[in-house]
């Protein structure tokens, strides 16, 4: 199976959850899956993460965004947030969730295989 990449491009909660939810299938079903917040995305990370829709979610039997971030981490999904998007976001490392490192945009594409799919959300 091939890996799966993914980068999260924006601000928008939802596109983090479809970026979990996608790399958490790929994980369970025993693939390598990585996703990367970029820049402004990386405000999504600050405590307590929450997400516009949880509550419709968790109404409709669903995990909110905090327990899909605590369920890739735990399918073993690689969780990279940008350097320059703590920066735009006043945070720091320590303020990282369990199980997201920090790196930037040219060590992630340096990590990426040429055969691995390379998705945006």
């Amino acid at each position: 199976m091939r890996e799966l990449r993914i980068i999260v491009a924006c601000a928008d909660s939802e596109r983090l959850r479809a970026a979990l939810v996608t790399a958490s299938a790929q994980a369970a079903l025993g693939g390598k899956a990585a996703v990367f917040l970029q820049l402004d995305a990386v405000a999504l990370l600050r405590a307590p993460i929450a997400a516009r829709l949880d509550d419709a979610h968790e109404a409709a039997g669903l995990p909110t965004l905090a327990l899909l971030l605590e369920d890739a981490v735990a399918l073993g999904v690689a969780l990279f947030a940008c350097q320059s998007g703590l920066a735009l976001s006043n945070l720091s490392a320590s303020d990282l969730p369990k199980g997201v490192e920090m790196s930037g945009p040219v060590a992630f594409l340096q990590q990426t295989s040429d055969d691995a799919r390379l998705l945006f959300a």
